[in-house]
């Protein structure tokens, strides 16, 4: 662990100048610079007292969270492929079904569509990148295609389907796949 950017971090998240935080844990200025880069070690002690001024514990302070992965690319999808609806589903984000929403990238074959799904609670997106794509909401239908959006509550019955093939983001909260 870099202890000296670690305490650096903390400073800069309560908004302290090194020489605020000097003066609160009766320190130098010139002693928290060289703690921050890692030129000097702090006693136990020492560190105990600047912890306690930047308002967390040594074990928070020692407690690292795993890194959480932001960017995603082909090698993280997950798919499936429907012969019976002639489409194919991409999981965008891993483990996106644990979320508050789920982004897929769904491909429409020509002739294909996605399951018929029953009303919900929920919202469903969708950006069309290719092709077009009818929205089948209750008894009306919708057209919607390439640079095209599309948004609506998930208390009908409902489903996509492309006469010539399409694909796009979609994205349902809370997940429905």
């Amino acid at each position: 662990m870099d202890i000296g950017n670690r305490l650096k971090e903390l400073r800069v998240l309560k908004g302290l100048t090194q020489e605020e935080l000097a003066d609160r844990s009766e320190l130098s200025k010139g002693f928290i610079s060289q703690l921050e880069r890692n030129l000097t070690s702090p006693s136990i002690a020492t560190l105990m007292d600047i912890l306690q001024c930047l308002g967390t514990s040594i074990g928070e302070f020692f407690t690292e969270e795993p890194e959480e992965q932001i960017v995603f690319g082909t090698q993280d999808y997950f798919e499936k492929v429907d012969p019976e609806y002639n489409n194919e589903i991409k999981w965008i984000i891993p483990n996106a079904q644990k979320n508050t929403m789920e982004p897929i990238l769904l491909t429409l074959k020509a002739g294909g569509s996605t399951y018929p799904d029953t009303p919900h609670e929920g919202e469903e997106f969708g950006y069309i990148l290719k092709g077009s794509v009818s929205i089948h909401l209750g008894k009306k239908t919708y057209h919607a295609k390439k640079g095209e959006s599309f948004y609506y509550t998930a208390d009908k019955k409902h489903y996509l389907s492309s006469k010539n093939g399409a694909m796009l983001i979609w994205v349902s909260s809370p997940p429905s796949f």
